[in-house]
């Protein structure tokens, strides 16, 4: 250390401080550097102290002034900050910045698994397909955690569903004849069960089946589980090389984090996928059947709920072939009050009670009767409006049987363009005591049809100024122009008419059913002679 009377005034400095000349040559030294570093005055800095700080000293700015800098003296970390002389010699002062530093790496650290969490949340959460859930899980991991990692699920039948991925590579899936318990921690994960501490696990146990082909020697496993809604949604295990450094303790506590995350997502998944297929078994039987032509009486029918996102409301139609040639095939169409699943719901009591009700379809006002009291008797309080008609081919002319019950009556369009209106009416069913009605006789020759439609045509709303309602004498009018078209041809226009009168404006269910003596010579029945509902 030099004494030298013109760098005195640093010896009071707390902190280490080197004097370098111009040259690049240490002048001067204090006790607290010459403890930490230990250069030697009079000799090149560079060589004498750590190159972060050498290659500070050589660097210079435009204004020739110099900028602090910083790195690691042994197991510590130093800023090193320059004071420059009135004889150009620059006093460089060294603080222990250590602890900031590892305030501020651990500060980096919290944002970035906070930002990673963030991410893996909103891409676990942005499917409801329990495979993609386990492929973004396992591709996460790997990216983030480990060298590889794999998201088992629980036990189908005799195999264990695998997803695996390495790091930088694609998710791959597996099914896997595998015993959970071979590894040490697994099988308890898949039950649920807290995580075994990863240095519990010794690496060399590990199953050949659980380690990806070419990895090589295993130097750290963490297993974890996935805990679910409820039920364990499966394990997660992390795989880190042989000499790359272990898993800590801060980093299988984050893994667990990241796997409660994954968790709730494939739980959320499972749940939904399970709830889906429930909903559309149960759904098969609400949605409006495909109707086709039988024995010469071609049937053809349109849908549209209340609401775009919903498959089903409170409107029906049916159609059930007669059990012998030449008999009259039955069909209804209906509208439940309300809309939406409740309204749903009792469509598919009514249709269902309707089924039950077929043996005494010849006569329809015991059937009305029969379902008036059925309605009454129940414990919902809806009611419902329907039109029941039976039809039989006699030569080129369709003959029909049609009953309203409190329903819109139909309209008969002959093939000259002519609509004509039912004369059948009759009272709502399940609202009063006794529904009675009227059956009426029509005839349908060669290019005319019937229609058979709910009261959400007519009473749509919209047009040019959107408040207008669409009503019997426009529906007539779009009818006319329909006058020898095929049944799905009409279905098709009645459809595009209402949608572009409604628009955008909320608007009832909407059912319509076409009965129509085609001017093709009779056909054979399509789709079986037994009772039942008709679908294609």
């Amino acid at each position: 250390m030099s004494s030298a009377p013109a760098y005195t005034a640093w010896a009071a400095v707390p902190y280490p401080v080197v004097v370098v000349d111009q040259a690049g040559v240490v002048r001067w030294v204090n006790p607290q550097a010459d403890h930490l570093v230990a250069p030697r005055c009079g000799a090149p800095l560079r060589g004498n102290v750590p190159s972060w700080l050498a290659d500070g000293h050589s660097r210079t700015e435009a204004d020739g002034s110099r900028s602090s800098v910083s790195g690691l003296i042994g197991e510590r970390f130093y800023e090193a900050h320059p004071t420059v002389q009135d004889d150009g010699d620059v006093a460089w002062w060294l603080v222990d910045d250590t602890d900031h530093q590892l305030a501020r790496d651990a500060l980096r650290l919290e944002r970035e698994r906070t930002a990673f969490l963030a991410q893996a949340s909103n891409a676990l959460l942005s499917s409801l397909n329990v495979e993609r859930c386990m492929d973004v899980t396992a591709q996460l991991a790997a990216e983030h955690l480990a060298d590889a990692a794999l998201v088992i699920a629980p036990r189908t039948g005799r195999r264990l569903p695998v997803v695996l991925c390495r790091r930088g590579g694609r998710p791959e899936r597996f099914a896997w004849a595998a015993d959970p318990d071979e590894v040490p921690g697994l099988g308890e994960a898949l039950q649920g069960f807290p995580p075994v501490p990863s240095r519990w696990i010794d690496p060399l146990s590990a199953p050949e089946w659980l380690v990806p082909e070419g990895f090589g020697p295993v130097g750290s496993i963490v297993i974890t589980p996935l805990p679910g809604h409820g039920v364990p949604a499966g394990a997660l295990v992390l795989l880190r090389r042989s000499g790359e450094s272990a898993f800590t303790a801060e980093e299988e506590v984050f893994a667990r984090l990241f796997a409660a995350r994954a968790g709730a997502a494939m739980s959320a998944a499972r749940l939904y996928a399970e709830q889906s297929t429930l909903a559309q078994t149960l759904m098969q039987d609400l949605l409006p059947p495909v109707l086709q032509k039988i024995s010469g009486v071609e049937f053809a029918g349109g849908y549209r709920a209340a609401r775009d996102q919903e498959l089903i409301g409170g409107d029906f139609y049916d159609v059930y072939p007669a059990a012998v040639e030449g008999e009259e095939t039955f069909a209804v169409l209906g509208d439940v009050c309300g809309k939406g699943l409740e309204a749903a719901v009792l469509t598919g009591k009514i249709r269902n009670t309707l089924q039950a009700l077929l043996p005494l379809a010849d006569d329809h006002q015991r059937v009305i009767d029969l379902l008036n009291s059925a309605l009454v008797n129940a414990r919902a309080t809806r009611f419902a409006t329907l039109v029941m008609a039976s039809a039989v081919r006699e030569g080129g002319t369709v003959r029909l049987r049609v009953t309203s019950a409190g329903h819109e009556p139909v309209l008969i369009v002959r093939s000259d363009g002519t609509v004509e209106t039912g004369s059948s009416r009759g009272t709502l069913v399940g609202a009063l005591p006794k529904a009675s009605a009227t059956t009426v006789r029509e005839s349908l020759a060669q290019g005319d049809f019937c229609v058979l439609f709910t009261d959400g045509f007519t009473e749509a709303r919209g047009g040019p100024l959107g408040d207008a309602m669409f009503g019997q004498e426009r529906l007539k009018k779009a009818l006319s122009q329909c006058a020898g078209m095929p049944a799905e041809a009409v279905v098709e226009h009645m459809m595009m008419i209402a949608a572009d009168w409604a628009g955008p404006n909320p608007h009832d269910d909407m059912a319509v059913m076409i009965i129509s003596a085609p001017s093709s010579a009779h056909l054979s029945a399509v789709g079986g002679h037994t009772r039942g509902r008709f679908t294609a």
